[in-house]
């Protein structure tokens, strides 16, 4: 029987062993340690950041930055409503209120056009936000000259979430070191993982110390423990940051491979009615984390659940399209500004496999049972 097709698992080799190795028999294996040192300085460098700080997640690297640009409750802040749940949670975290913005249809990220207006208006009745997290989603860049030109127009700090979009370019720049501060993720399922891990990154070097010192339970500067604020347990264990180096050598190729994989499904469903995959924006690098796809039911003769259910009886896993966040019943009472664009993507929108540990004929059996749901639905 064929083995089951994950969506995106991790692609592991023997140089992350010989770093783990390496971490044992020092006998580093709590958080910091050399590699977590040597992570942050080979991760800065790759992404071209002057400070780099290794945190136990993507998810607690945002609290962080959120926090550290000045959020705090009471405050509101925009974010992209086409994501995770995982960008939003820690604008509540810190007791703040998001409010959404809808997509454009040329990446699926945040629509500058859009946060523009809602700047402008909430600028007239004194009602600006503390930040703007702007999500890169499935691998590509969000349009970032005009979204920070806008935000600098009225001061206020750009969050870049650039979870899922590690190895993409913008504008030959990198996604994620534009803003005030940006967050990256290792989680298993990401383009390289550390199994749960995250990176901040930012430009100003006290808010990394800063971070770090929070990251760290806040212990003040003295020989004994002393808290002036209150801190968290979020610093990544050195095992892990050896892995991460391990997988920070492989990341081009790993780009390479799932952009292989997206060329496959492109020339493999070419032809076939009612698909379109996500379009490559024209100002950078599209790693392809995921290939994702739309499909007009009408034209295809099945929708997009009926696609991914067909896949899930073949053991094959395929996950929609993220649902909107002005969607979800834990943020529908927060405020938005559009949303049929990402409503719609949600609706039609699917991600196939895209690890890039999948064989041709990984790919060929998801084509065939792609291909196949129309016809069994005529039947």
């Amino acid at each position: 029987m064929p083995q089951r097709i994950y969506l995106s698992s991790p692609h592991l080799g023997a140089l992350e062993r010989d770093f783990v190795d390496e971490a044992f028999a020092s006998n580093w294996i709590a958080p910091l340690g050399p590699h977590v040192e040597a992570f942050q300085e080979e991760f800065a460098h790759c992404v071209g950041a002057p400070h780099a700080l290794a945190l136990s997640s993507g998810t607690a690297a945002l609290h962080l930055a959120l926090q550290l640009v000045g959020v705090s409750s009471g405050d509101e802040v925009l974010v992209s409503t086409l994501t995770f749940s995982a960008s939003v949670n820690p604008i509540r975290y810190l007791g703040a209120s998001p409010v959404f913005i809808d997509s454009e249809r040329t990446s699926w990220n945040m629509d500058p056009a859009l946060l523009s207006e809602e700047l402008e208006v909430r600028a007239r009745s004194g009602r600006l936000p503390r930040a703007v997290v702007v999500v890169h989603l499935y691998g590509q860049s969000a349009d970032l000259d005009p979204i920070l030109a806008v935000c600098d127009r009225y001061g206020v700090p750009v969050v870049e979430d650039a979870a899922e979009a590690l190895g993409s370019t913008y504008k030959g720049r990198v996604p994620g070191t534009l803003g005030r501060v940006g967050i990256y993720s290792f989680n298993g399922n990401k383009i390289i993982t550390t199994s749960g891990g995250g990176m901040l990154v930012s430009s100003d070097e006290a808010l990394v110390r800063h971070a770090l010192k929070l990251a760290t339970q806040a212990r003040d500067p003295a020989p004994h423990y002393q808290h002036s604020e209150i801190g968290y347990n979020y610093r990544l264990s050195n095992v892990l940051a050896a892995i991460g180096r391990g997988q920070l050598r492989v990341l081009e190729d790993r780009v390479a491979a799932r952009r292989r994989n997206y060329e496959f499904y492109v020339r493999a469903l070419a032809g076939v009615p009612g698909i379109t995959f996500m379009p490559e924006a024209p100002w950078g690098r599209h790693t392809r984390w995921l290939t994702t796809l739309t499909i007009d039911p009408e034209r295809f003769g099945a929708d997009r659940e009926a696609v991914r259910v067909a896949l899930e009886q073949e053991d094959i896993e395929a996950r929609p399209v993220w649902k909107p966040m002005h969607l979800q019943p834990v943020f529908a009472a927060f405020e938005r500004r559009g949303g049929g664009v990402a409503e719609k993507l949600f609706h039609n929108g699917l991600c196939l496999p895209s690890g890039s540990n999948l064989t041709p004929d990984d790919l060929a059996r998801v084509v065939e049972v792609v291909r196949a749901v129309p016809l069994r639905r005529r039947r």
